[in-house]
């Protein structure tokens, strides 16, 4: 098998953000767990990406006890767990050696968020020459706000992240085109 599915900082440190949004996680979660569940269930092996900080405030810290799995995400084992300092989960971790050593040219991004560590880590990786694979209903975003003052939705956020990577860094992919009904309710359960 020459693809993976790299997961990108699923992890309960975003719900210590003053922007989390717990309906936004909801629809994320379901559409992740269901893509996870096809993974597994073909065999596509899972990289864990966690993103770690030392500022000892801060929720990215692996001593505040918020680095690991966001809650609610479906359990599976993975087959690497990377612990990255930068947006992309290729800088200063052993990820692109992994991959290299093991021949996988194909890979799958989903996680949090979308226009950051999702799309830097795309952006490196087809760079390096893989073929990548955007899920983008598996990444989440949040709401922001611009420099000159005005709101960013997370739909815009993910709706410019989708046209800035689409047939130059990566495919785009929806969950339902990847997986099928089976998938569904086996995440549903």
């Amino acid at each position: 098998m020459n693809q993976i599915l790299v997961l990108i900082d699923v992890q309960e440190s975003f719900r210590h953000r003053h922007y989390w949004d717990e309906g936004r996680a909801a629809s994320f979660l379901a559409q992740t767990n269901a893509f996870i569940a096809h993974c597994d269930a073909q065999g596509v092996p899972i990289v864990r990406v966690y993103h770690c900080e030392t500022a000892a405030d801060s929720p990215f810290n692996e001593a505040s006890g918020y680095v690991r799995p966001l809650h609610g995400l479906m359990d599976f084992d993975a087959a690497l767990v990377v612990k990255k300092q930068k947006h992309s989960a290729l800088v200063g971790t052993q990820l692109l050696c992994w991959l290299r050593d093991r021949g996988i040219t194909n890979v799958m991004i989903a996680g949090i968020r979308t226009e950051q560590c999702c799309e830097t880590t795309t952006r490196h990786l087809s760079d390096e020459g893989f073929s990548v694979t955007f899920v983008t209903d598996a990444t989440l975003t949040f709401d922001m706000t611009s420099p000159d003052g005005l709101p960013v939705s997370a739909d815009d956020i993910h709706r410019r992240t989708a046209t800035v990577l689409n047939k130059r860094f990566a495919s785009i992919a929806h969950v339902r085109d990847l997986v099928g009904d089976t998938c569904r309710d086996i995440a549903a359960r």
